[in-house]
């Protein structure tokens, strides 16, 4: 055992350990005053360290109070701080943060002993790492009550106080004692930090929210993706199409919220009324025509194939799983594609050929390819896809964002 007078206090060490609040600091010394030292310090042996017992070791020197010491064999600086870090977490009333950090700092530790870096799945999985990774994930989560998930978030908590030291060099001394920045927000200040550092300071300062940030940069990618459509020419669809579909960029914006769903501006180039009143549609004598629409713009709709000179038929709805449900309103969850026609075009095939249809849903304002396929099948000749934004087998695309 090593006497009293070798205890090292490793200031790197000490750092890992939460400190007491002032009411539990005060409460201590009193039981020490009254009681003594009743529980052991533990050293690391061999290094003379002192691994558990600081705030005892503190007020057992002040006061001139013996006390008695255990050692414990550890292979390395880096054993010694996960004993630290499990040895808290087994002993103390912590905040969540503080303990998601400690638990982070366990996990990141040994993945990295076990040849994966931390938060690098893809390096984790080329060295044949992945298995140990989910066992570690798995073992801590039992060791701590908690599940695997909750276990890996803390892990990516960990790493982003580590990133964003370059910002403030005391963050993890914060955390640790539980005056940090909320958990959200240091990970949010970790992701921002490389492209968008000023931000990444804003958000960890607490000057600025996740959630205000994250709607100006979104308000900045659509602008320049919108400026950059706006450079580029579309090219004209050349002679007539015996199968049309429509799907307008119709006339609408988004609604910003602090709150789900927090919306932007709509990553698309929008048309007026005007605008699209005043298309040609590029249809043959006999032409099948489909247009795209939504509750909002169905009257619209209905008007725009009046002045492009066709003639209504039906509707195909699209039953989505889930929608938007605007407030005091029901849940919009189906899209319309008005069937219209040019002349008297043939359908080849009508068996299990529905207007209604069930579809997943994409990104937004993507159509199904269950619909497409339905097309393919009941239609013959040449078919265009006005406005589209993806590639569409069978289909010739219109518009700027036509791959």
């Amino acid at each position: 055992m090593p006497a009293a007078a070798r205890i090292i206090v490793d200031r790197e060490l000490r750092e890992l350990v939460p400190p007491l609040a002032d009411d539990e600091r005060e409460m201590l010394e009193a039981n020490i005053l009254r009681d003594g030292c009743r529980d052991p310090l533990v050293v690391w042996r061999g290094h003379d360290i002192l691994l558990d017992g600081h705030h005892r070791y503190e007020i057992c020197q002040r006061h001139g109070i013996d006390f008695a010491v255990t050692d414990v064999p550890l292979a390395d600086r880096e054993a010694a701080a996960d004993w630290i870090d499990a040895n808290q977490l087994g002993r103390r009333n912590l905040t969540p943060d503080q303990a998601a950090l400690l638990r982070g700092r366990r996990y990141n530790r040994l993945k990295k002993a076990r040849g994966a870096p931390p938060g690098n799945k893809y390096a984790a999985k080329q060295s044949g790492q992945n298995v140990h990774s989910v066992k570690t994930a798995q073992r801590l989560a039992r060791e701590h009550g908690v599940d695997e998930k909750t276990i890996r978030r803390d892990g990516q908590f960990a790493d982003a106080v580590e990133k964003t030291r370059a910002l403030d060099p005391d963050i993890d001394r914060k955390v640790v004692r539980g005056k940090g920045p909320p958990k959200a927000a240091v990970i949010k200040a970790a992701e921002l930090l490389e492209r968008h550092p000023d931000k990444a300071r804003e958000v960890l300062d607490g000057k600025r929210t996740t959630a205000h940030v994250v709607r100006e940069l979104r308000r900045e990618e659509t602008a320049t993706r919108l400026s950059q459509l706006a450079a580029r020419e579309a090219q004209a669809p050349t002679g007539l199409y015996d199968v049309v579909v429509i799907d307008p960029p119709w006339p609408m914006r988004k609604i910003e919220r602090d709150c789900r769903p927090n919306q932007t501006e709509l990553d698309y180039p929008t048309m007026t009324e005007k605008q699209l009143a005043a298309l040609t549609i590029p249809a043959a004598d006999d032409c099948h025509v489909w247009l795209w629409t939504t509750q909002r713009f169905l009257p619209l709709a209905l008007l725009l194939l009046e002045r492009w000179g066709l003639k209504y038929a039906c509707t195909f709805v699209w039953h989505k799983p889930g929608g938007f449900q605007p407030v005091g309103l029901p849940q919009f969850n189906c899209e319309f594609a008005l069937y219209a026609r040019r002349g008297s075009p043939v359908f080849l095939d009508t068996k299990a050929f529905r207007t209604c249809f069930e579809a997943p849903r994409g990104r937004h304002s993507e159509k199904p390819e269950a619909f497409y396929e339905m097309v393919r099948r009941v239609t013959a000749g040449r078919r265009l896809d006005m406005f589209n934004r993806r590639r569409i087998d069978g289909f010739v695309g219109w518009g700027k964002e036509a791959r």
